[in-house]
């Protein structure tokens, strides 16, 4: 089922309508070094085919997974030898661009600054991490989105309906209904859309019908196999999702994001560690007890493991995400690191120093030192930072919370 042509193609309409940058490429026949980024199965090696079939440059292909050194140094000295006699420059196609290393990226730089090929990559990861910058600054990325569930569905009617490549000599037929469940199921992957049908169809087969029932439809399915790569960039987005939609104190979607990460086999104390973060660093001493919260649904976890420890987990989201919110202890610290890091190193004030020696005190060390139980507030008026940073504010407590209780106690210096 994988299209031939630029009108059998579905999805990607900003990049391939009429007037669409990558459209006029490939209709002029005017390819500048490229990269496709997309998640799997919306059609980034298919396009890749598609602008083989119509374009005049010598095209070649190889996967970054079994290509090392060796075969790109034997590719480019092909390519730069058709430059030579041709006079025309090779397009190379790399799948899986991302699994190169440095060194195997750099091998490309010259001859893609010499033009003596138009790279075109494709790569399910971010190009901003796996991509070095010296090559990337040299090529245009084009961003593949996920199929909608129309796209889907029209893929999925196609393959039931065509003969030649298709299930159309099967005689099967289903609902919309049921068709648009295994688009949904299948999140935006052709790919994934298309096998779950092919299994349906060989399920109602074996029982002799010719008409899909949701009894075929869902035994395929089975379970979504949510999308997640603990080390992808989905995995950095999902927490990013949960993180902030904590900090905005929306419960829902804190819970949401929440089990998307679980139930896709995320770490669980990986996520618990976060929490603790958080408690810390977007509720602080607003709600105190968010960082107790937190810190016993890591326990929680390491202790009865998971399933069970998905609802500590749940429980430390919601009181987080209901807590008054307040950062001021993360931008204290973050000041008084500043200053720890960019200015010189004072001095410990002499009357903060200990003095277990005579020559220790004879040199004034403890000398002055106040002691903050001999006074009724529990405070003594004495400086405590260093004489160059002295009246510094690091700590500035919100209105929020305890916090605000804390601001209407605190005693000038």
């Amino acid at each position: 089922m994988r299209p031939r042509s630029l009108d059998e193609f579905v999805g990607q309409q900003k990049l391939l309508a009429d007037g669409g940058v990558l459209r006029q490429m490939i209709d002029s026949d005017q390819l500048y070094s490229f990269i496709l980024w997309g998640p799997p199965g919306v059609g980034k090696t298919t396009l890749a085919r598609i602008i083989a079939q119509q374009t005049n440059s010598k095209w070649m292909s190889f996967s970054a997974v079994t290509s090392g050194i060796k075969e790109i140094k034997a590719v480019m000295a092909e390519a730069e030898a058709f430059m030579n006699f041709e006079g025309r420059r090779t397009i190379l196609f790399v799948d899986e661009i991302h699994r190169f290393n440095r060194a195997q990226q750099d091998a490309f730089l010259p001859y893609v600054e010499a033009g003596t090929i138009a790279l075109v990559g494709a790569t399910t990861e971010n190009p901003s991490f796996e991509i070095n910058s010296a090559l990337l600054s040299r090529l245009k990325v084009f961003v593949l989105e996920e199929l909608t569930a129309d796209d889907l569905l029209s893929i999925l009617r196609r393959a039931l309906l065509e003969s030649e490549r298709g299930l159309g000599d099967e005689g099967f037929s289903a609902d919309d209904s049921l068709l648009r469940f295994l688009a949904t199921y299948a999140s935006g992957d052709a790919r994934t859309a298309l096998n779950s049908l092919e299994l349906a169809v060989m399920l109602a087969k074996r029982q002799g019908k010719r008409q899909l029932s949701e009894k075929e439809i869902r035994a395929a399915v089975q379970q979504a196999v949510l999308k997640y790569d603990k080390s992808g960039e989905n995995h950095f987005n999902l927490i990013s999702a949960l993180h902030k939609s904590i900090r905005n104190s929306d419960v829902d979607a804190s819970i949401y994001w929440l089990a998307r990460m679980l139930e896709a086999g995320e770490d669980p104390l990986y996520i618990a560690r976060r929490l603790v973060r958080f408690a810390s660093e977007d509720v602080g001493m607003a709600a105190p007890q968010a960082l107790s919260q937190a810190v016993s649904a890591m326990q929680a976890v390491s202790l009865i493991g998971m399933p069970e420890g998905k609802l500590a987990l749940t429980q430390a989201v919601v009181y987080l995400a209901y807590a008054p919110k307040s950062n001021a202890v993360y931008m204290a610290y973050s000041s008084a690191a500043s200053d720890a890091l960019n200015t010189i190193q004072h001095p410990v004030p002499l009357h903060l120093r200990n003095a277990p020696t005579s020559l220790m005190k004879d040199l004034g060390y403890a000398k002055g030192y106040k002691y903050a139980h001999d006074y009724e507030e529990g405070k003594a008026k004495m400086k405590c930072l260093p004489e160059e940073l002295s009246g510094k504010s690091y700590y500035n407590p919100t209105k929020r919370g305890f916090e605000a209780k804390l601001g209407a106690e605190r005693l000038p210096d």
